[in-house]
């Protein structure tokens, strides 16, 4: 059921996002009096799911979920239709445009999902403000992995600031170090200030989804409020409402320390030493190989922190919402220099729609849902913006080259160049996804 409410969530947020993109062509084509032959949801080779006709446009949807498109007369586009290119020039056509007309009707996509994303901000604050956790309300300090033992790093540091500049919400120091190239993390341990340098061996770690930094949780109490679907706990009689209060007569102070204990008995039988209506209880179980028992205690990150909630009234919300809107595209561009590095090598991390359709969470949150469609409305302007032929970005290209020189590219020029980039496109989503799939088997095999 988690998979499928995921799959569900990526399939509707898509959707708007295409919808809206190929909205924005459609607009301004329709401003400027180009025929528009079709707008289709999702890809239809061979065949449709759906389709009518209204006035000069087919309207439908796809079987091959990859996009859609608007279909526009004497435009050579991804339908690679280059009979109508071969007929003179029709006052109604593309081609027949003025540069600058041109220039709009194929940026509308992109501005349109900007324009989303912006409004979708501007909707989230003013429903349900900003909650986060503030830095300085982590009070057991951090908990990191063996890469950020590596850095240098310990369990309890308190982070005081990332070169030497305090970083408010504390969900923001990892992206903050990552986008800004930070070189250095401030941390009070045993009443000392530690200044520990920032790595690029750290940082490709990062990347890769290693060096944690999470706030510090006390253990206890652990009460047991349902079970994993692997749950070697469950069937070795631990119930609901069970609190655990140690493994094999050991008592843990932070819940770290009890992970930890795990991981040294992978596959090891321990004791679990629960209180079960007030009577101390003693059941054997052997965690996974993962080194898991598969339960699940009754706890929330409010419970143990104090967080900060900004709330938003309408006015409010119009400036803040604009705001997160564009600083989230100025860190989205910024994430391009650390794809593209030699150096951190995350072009060796990218995603398909696997991966992107794993963001959205296990059960439907409405917040979460239109705070990634606007995440991702911005990652498609974006995307489509890059100057790669093919993609609306290629087309501008070409126009602005035509604005400059005064001389328009040869529609026998276009047409290679939308084969050249229909090949790129195909190569980097077989990439992505390739990716994606290389994960999975990992985990199995």
């Amino acid at each position: 059921m988690t998979v499928l409410i995921k799959i569900l969530q990526f399939v509707i947020s898509l959707s708007i996002l295409v919808i809206i993109h190929e909205l924005g062509h459609f607009i301004f084509a329709k401003i400027f009096k180009t025929r528009v032959e079709k707008f289709y949801l999702f890809f239809d080779p061979w065949f449709s799911l759906f389709k009518f006709r209204r006035g000069e446009t087919e309207y439908g949807v796809g079987w091959l979920p990859l996009g859609g498109y608007v279909k526009i007369s004497g435009m050579i586009d991804e339908s690679m239709d280059t009979d109508q290119m071969n007929q003179p020039p029709q006052p109604w056509e593309f081609r027949s445009k003025k540069s600058w007309q041109r220039l709009l009707i194929m940026t509308g996509g992109v501005l349109f999902n900007f324009l989303l994303a912006l409004l979708i901000y501007v909707g989230v604050l003013f429903t349900w403000g900003e909650t986060y956790l503030p830095t300085r309300n982590v009070k057991y300090g951090i908990v990191t992995d063996s890469t950020g033992y590596k850095l240098g790093l310990r369990n309890g540091d308190k982070i005081i600031s990332v070169d030497n500049q305090y970083i408010e919400n504390f969900s923001q120091i990892i992206s903050d170090i990552l986008l800004n190239d930070r070189k250095t993390i401030q941390v009070e341990r045993d009443g000392q200030i530690v200044n520990i340098d920032v790595t690029m061996e750290y940082i490709k770690k990062v990347l890769k989804g290693e060096g944690m930094i999470e706030p510090r949780t006390p253990f206890g109490p652990f009460v047991i409020s349902s079970f994993a679907k692997e749950s070697p706990a469950s069937i070795a009689g631990i119930q609901v409402n069970d609190e655990l209060v140690g493994l094999d007569s050991n008592k843990f102070i932070w819940y770290d320390e009890f992970q930890g204990y795990l991981a040294a008995h992978k596959n090891k039988p321990v004791i679990m030493n629960v209180i079960r209506n007030g009577q101390p209880v003693d059941i054997s179980v052997t965690p996974t190989a993962a080194g898991f028992l598969g339960i699940v205690r009754n706890w929330s990150v409010d419970k143990v922190f104090e967080l900060k909630t900004i709330k938003y009234g309408l006015l409010g919300s119009i400036p803040a919402g604009i705001r997160k809107g564009f600083n989230t595209i100025g860190d989205y561009l910024k994430q391009f220099k650390l794809i593209f590095s030699k150096e951190t090598k995350a072009y060796e991390s990218l995603g398909g729609f696997i991966t992107i359709g794993s963001i959205f969470p296990g059960i439907w949150d409405w917040q979460s849902f239109w705070t990634l469609t606007a995440f991702l409305s911005i990652i498609l302007a974006v995307m489509n913006i890059l100057p790669i032929p093919a993609l609306d970005g290629g087309h501008v290209m070409f126009l602005l080259y035509e604005v400059v020189t005064g001389r328009k590219p040869s529609d026998k020029f276009l047409e290679y160049a939308q084969i050249v980039g229909m090949v790129i496109l195909f190569s980097l989503l077989i990439y992505a996804n390739g990716n994606d799939i290389v994960k999975l088997l990992r985990k199995f095999f």
